[in-house]
């Protein structure tokens, strides 16, 4: 996308923060009370089945066969997979709407280089609510939990400009408070 397109273009976020801080609850709310922002669904080398995001679960094949056919915006690993933003969301970008991806920290510097418009929301929550969050989705060891604890105090790669929101509440309060970081306010019921 060139400048000249990003000038016209909505607005791209990328929203980051630790596992279990509630990035997908606080997204798909936001997007199901302003319906002018929009949610990527990522491409992730993971099988749709088990369980998280609802997103575009492919092969390492397939997602090689994407990055050839530049199907992919942004792509990057983390945790043993490959996530990649469809190019898709550029159409929606051109119409004006606010596009929201479930990004990675340490990408950012990278997806920056790209896209020098983008825009990083970090959603974070208290050590105890992380902890328990991780706990309850049943997903991980009690040693993989606590590396995901460590793992949530690495801070946003220095340079890049970022709004942080409290996730360690209700839902509706951290949608309030993305909306009113995004610019815009409306009524969360």
């Amino acid at each position: 996308m060139s400048g000249a397109d990003m000038d016209k273009a909505g607005q791209l976020v990328a929203v980051v923060g630790p596992s279990g801080a509630g990035k997908d609850t606080v997204l798909d709310a936001a997007c199901r009370a302003a319906p002018w922002l929009v949610r990527a669904k990522r491409v992730i080398t993971r099988d749709e089945d088990k369980g998280g995001e609802d997103h575009i679960g492919v092969s390492d094949e397939a997602f090689e066969a994407g990055l050839a056919a530049g199907a992919f915006l942004f792509h990057w690993q983390a945790h043993g997979l490959r996530y990649a933003v469809p190019v898709s969301v550029v159409a929606a970008l051109n119409e004006g709407k606010t596009v929201l991806f479930n990004g990675s920290r340490e990408a950012l510097p990278e997806i920056m280089e790209s896209y020098p418009a983008l825009r990083v929301v970090v959603i974070t929550t208290d050590r105890e609510t992380l902890s328990r969050r991780l706990e309850e989705r049943g997903r991980e060891t009690a040693a993989e939990i606590e590396k995901r604890l460590e793992r949530g105090r690495i801070a946003v790669p220095e340079g890049i400009p970022f709004m942080e929101i409290d996730n360690s509440g209700r839902v509706k309060d951290s949608v309030a408070q993305l909306l009113a970081a995004l610019g815009q306010v409306e009524t969360v019921a």
